[in-house]
C-alpha cells in the first residue's frame, strides 16, 4: 500500500487545513482548501462526531501526511521519541523535522516534500559531500547539505535558485543558494517547528 491513494488536495481537504503538499500552487487561490474548503465524499457536509480517539487519530493523520511517511515508520519514530530523554512529543517533531526530505523542502532545493523525495532517490543530494539517496536520512547538528555538481542545472534546482530569495529560512537553519548548500546550526527547538499539529494528541493515541 503506497503513501497516497488519492489527490493530495483531497487530504489537506481531509484534515481540514492546509499541509502544503503542492508546493507554491498552496498559496495561490487555486489551492483546493480555498475552493472546497470541506472534507470529500458525498457526506462530506453532514456533521461528523468528533470523539476524543476521533481527533487523536486526526492529528496522528495529518503529522503523517505532512511529513509524507508511511504508517510504520511513523511508530518507529514515535518509539526512537519514547527511548529518548526529554518531552516525547517535541522529539517525535524534532526527528520528522530533520529528515534529509524535509530539510532539503525547508531550505528551499525543492518546492514540496514530494519534490525534494525525488531528488534524493534520483541521487542529485550530498550530505557532508557524499551521495545520499535516502530520504529519510536523519540530519545531525553541523552537517551540511549539498547538490551535487552534476545536478546543478536541472529544472527544480535552477528554479530553486531563482526563487529561494523570498523564502523564510528557519533559524536552525542555513543556506548558500549561489552555491546550492545548506547546514544544520542547531537542532529545532518546538517553537522552530511550524508543523499544524497538536503533538501531545499523538502521544495519547500511542499511549493507550
Amino acid at each position: 500500500m503506497g503513501l497516497v491513494k488519492e489527490s493530495v488536495c483531497k487530504l489537506c481537504r481531509r484534515e481540514k487545513q492546509k499541509l502544503f503538499l503542492k508546493g507554491q500552487r498552496c498559496f495561490t487561490d487555486k489551492c483546493a482548501m480555498e475552493r472546497k474548503p470541506y472534507i470529500p465524499g458525498q457526506r462530506a457536509k453532514r456533521r461528523l462526531i468528533e470523539t476524543e480517539f476521533y481527533t487523536q487519530l486526526r492529528e496522528k493523520q495529518k503529522a503523517k501526511r505532512y511529513y509524507g511517511v508511511w504508517e510504520r515508520q511513523f511508530r518507529n519514530y514515535y518509539k526512537k521519541a519514547v527511548r529518548k530523554k526529554g518531552i516525547t512529543g517535541e522529539i517525535l517533531l524534532q526527528l520528522l523535522e530533520t529528515r534529509l526530505d524535509n530539510v532539503i523542502y525547508l531550505i528551499g532545493f525543492a518546492a514540496s516534500r514530494a519534490q525534494a523525495k525525488q531528488l534524493i532517490s534520483h541521487g542529485h543530494v550530498a550530505v557532508d559531500k557524499k551521495k545520499v539517496n535516502v530520504s529519510s536520512y536523519q540530519l545531525k547538528e553541523g552537517q551540511e547539505i549539498s547538490i551535487m555538481a552534476s545536478s546543478k542545472e536541472i529544472a527544480p534546482i535552477v528554479e530553486a535558485k531563482e526563487t529561494g530569495s523570498s523564502l523564510t529560512i528557519p533559524e536552525w537553519l542555513e543556506v548558500n543558494l549561489d552555491n546550492l548548500k545548506g547546514k544544520i546550526l542547531r537542532m529545532p527547538e518546538r517553537e522552530d517547528i511550524k508543523v499544524p499539529v497538536n503533538e501531545r494528541m499523538i502521544v495519547e493515541l500511542y499511549s493507550k
